[in-house]
């Protein structure tokens, strides 16, 4: 290891995950076209972005995604906001998680990744550089 990733690894040990707050949650949707009209009635929108493998809603500056490949097994995906996903992984497979899917871009400069803790649960992570409540 260089001193430049030991005093990474020892930063993210220290400061942790730096969760910036709550941005997206992905659900399992087998059926993408029954699962979406579900979604567009329930919240009275159309959504904002509608391909075959996703299709996001804009919820109060959140998103809501339905994802067709996502495993019903997992339940929900959950991601908090991060500046630097790697760093995020880091630490966290340092605490004793594990990779879960890896990291990725996934186009427009956005990044996530997921874990599964300890405890088994799944821990998303995303950079949104679009990213804005306002």
């Amino acid at each position: 290891m260089t001193a430049q990733s030991d005093t990474t690894v020892w930063q993210n040990l220290v400061m942790g995950l730096n969760l910036q707050g709550l941005r997206t949650v992905i659900y399992p949707a087998p059926d993408l076209e029954e699962v979406k009209a579900w979604w567009t009635e329930a919240l009275g929108i159309e959504p904002y972005f509608d391909q075959p493998f996703y299709v996001g809603f804009n919820v109060g500056g959140y998103e809501l995604a339905l994802m067709p490949d996502a495993s019903p097994e997992d339940g929900p995906l959950v991601y908090w906001g991060v500046d630097d996903v790697a760093a995020s992984v880091e630490a966290a497979l340092a605490r004793g998680s594990t990779e879960h899917t890896p990291i990725a871009e996934v186009g427009d400069g956005i990044v996530t990744a997921t874990v599964r803790t300890p405890a088994g649960s799944i821990l998303g992570v995303i950079f949104n550089p679009h990213f804005s409540l306002e």
